[in-house]
Formats: structure tokens, sequence, C-alpha cells
């Protein structure tokens, strides 16, 4: 369990540091993937922002509920993007689904290894 925790977080903070970084810059890139700045991309560029230092601070103070937290809320907003994008093909739909994918498996270790305890306050 503990080892899926640390992947997935580090999967989070590997794909975001240079998204936030290329969204900060105003890079092309990112005009290609996210279309041109509005302020909906400007809230996008915060919540991608909070769950990167989110996965930071999980990694060196690991608590397991905020984990599955923070897991599940990506996992649910990833599954959700194809229908809000309105496509499959998206490359930024697709990564969603894949890391999606190893969030769900994460989350699974961590219920069947300690079931309920992870619910708890």
């Amino acid at each position: 369990m503990q080892t899926m925790i640390y992947i997935s977080l580090a999967v989070n903070i590997v794909v975001l540091v240079p998204i936030v970084l290329l969204m900060a810059i105003k890079s092309p890139l990112v005009d290609k993937a996210w279309g041109p700045f509005t302020e909906a991309r400007g809230i996008l560029w915060s919540i991608y922002f909070a769950i990167l230092v989110s996965s930071i601070a999980l990694v060196f103070m690991p608590v397991a509920s905020f984990t599955a937290a923070l897991l599940a809320v990506q996992v649910i907003y990833k599954v959700t993007t194809p229908f809000t994008v309105g496509s499959f093909r998206n490359p930024v739909v697709i990564s969603n689904l894949v890391i999606a994918t190893l969030h769900v498996v994460t989350l699974m270790s961590m219920f069947s290894e300690v079931g309920s305890q992870v619910l708890a306050a």
C-alpha cells in the first residue's frame, strides 16, 4: 500500500511540476493543450497548483485519509473530463484517464489493507 501511495503522489508531482511551470510562463505548449489563456484556465492552473502542493506535503507528512481524499477527488474529475471536454481523443483527457487508473489502484490497495480506518477522521 505504502509503495502505491508514493507512486501516485510521485506521478502527481512529476506531471504537475512542468505543467504548472509552463502555465506560469505562458508557454505556447500550454495554449496548444488547454487552449488560449482564459479566466477558466487560470482557475485550472490554481487547482493544479493545489494538487501539486498537497501531493508534496503528503510525501513528507503522510496522512492516509488526506491522501485518499486527494486521490478520490482526482479520480472523479479525471474520469469526468471526457464528458466535459466532449472527446476521448484529447491528449489531456487520455493522460487524465491513465492517471485516474493508477489512483484507483492506489485507493483499492489502501482500502484493502486498512479498510475503514482510512476514512476515520
